[in-house]
């Protein structure tokens, strides 16, 4: 009986030109390719002469899927992974199907290829000697913004992914806790004939995003806090109301209190000074 293998594949982010020999050669190779959605990889399929039969792997049902796949990987298939657009497992599907393949002791090969956050992180014009992937931030306010404020105090630049429809909350979020005169850039359609790049401030940024209208798939590279500046102090109605947030989902004031003062890098007695004065207590 063969070997099953999983070969974990790159795949363009915009231009199908960007697909490589080897990455037409391991779709060719494969018994069967996993993939988010099928209609959009038999583009690339298509585009690269390849017939190997297709199955779906998404986030939903991820966990149980993965351990099917892996079990049929184990008794000897050949499988392709992919994702719609750029390497699997880099915030798309992949880690579970990944893990579950070496669990069983299964090879597991990597092709790479073309990546949304690597390509932002140079053309954005910001440092790229240390940087760090923070991906999609957490949708609700609260924990976005709890997210943010431990990162105010970041020296690496950073690269995040991002929804047209929430960008721009998304850079107003980021303006209010890293400043709204920190280094960035927003980058549109990525190797796709309408890719753009603005550069600026990030309160500037958002502002030509707005005008312009946020289309498209963006990446946000954010520059870190630079050497010897303070981080932006936080307001004290934002640190009230955050502490109220974790209040309300069961932590003690107390502990909310130390909480927001270490997420925020703000005094433990001024984030406790200003709950007083939000609740319109005496100090």
């Amino acid at each position: 009986m063969k070997e099953g293998k999983l070969v974990v594949c790159a795949t363009p982010i915009g231009n199908l030109e960007d697909a490589s020999p080897r990455l037409a050669r391991a779709l060719a190779e494969a018994d069967l390719v996993a993939c988010e959605d099928t209609r959009q990889t038999r583009k690339l399929l298509t585009h690269l002469g390849v017939t190997t039969r297709m199955t779906s792997y998404h986030e939903v049902g991820e966990k149980e899927r993965a351990k099917e796949l892996a079990e049929r990987v184990a008794g000897g298939l050949h499988l392709a992974l992919v994702t719609d657009a750029g390497m699997p497992a880099v915030s798309d599907p992949g880690y579970h199907l990944i893990g579950a393949c070496l669990e069983r002791g299964v090879a597991v090969e990597v092709v790479p290829g073309p990546s949304a956050a690597m390509a932002a992180l140079v053309v954005s014009g910001l440092p790229t000697d240390r940087f760090c992937f923070e991906g999609f931030l957490p949708r609700r306010p609260g924990q976005r913004d709890r997210r943010l404020h431990e990162l105010a105090a970041e020296p690496r630049t950073m690269v995040f992914f991002e929804a047209p429809h929430r960008v721009l909350v998304t850079l107003e979020a980021m303006a209010a806790a890293f400043g709204p005169d920190r280094a960035a850039a927003a980058v549109r359609e990525l190797t796709k004939v309408h890719e753009q790049v603005l550069r600026g401030p990030l309160g500037e940024v958002r502002e030509r995003l707005a005008d312009q209208g946020p289309r498209g798939e963006l990446t946000l590279v954010v520059g870190g806090l630079p050497p010897g500046a303070a981080r932006p102090a936080a307001k004290p109605a934002e640190l009230a109301a955050e502490v109220g947030r974790l209040v309300e989902g069961g932590t003690s004031t107390r502990d909310a209190v130390t909480a927001v003062a270490e997420a925020t890098g703000t005094p433990r007695r001024s984030v406790y000074q200003a709950v007083l004065d939000a609740r319109g207590e005496p100090g």
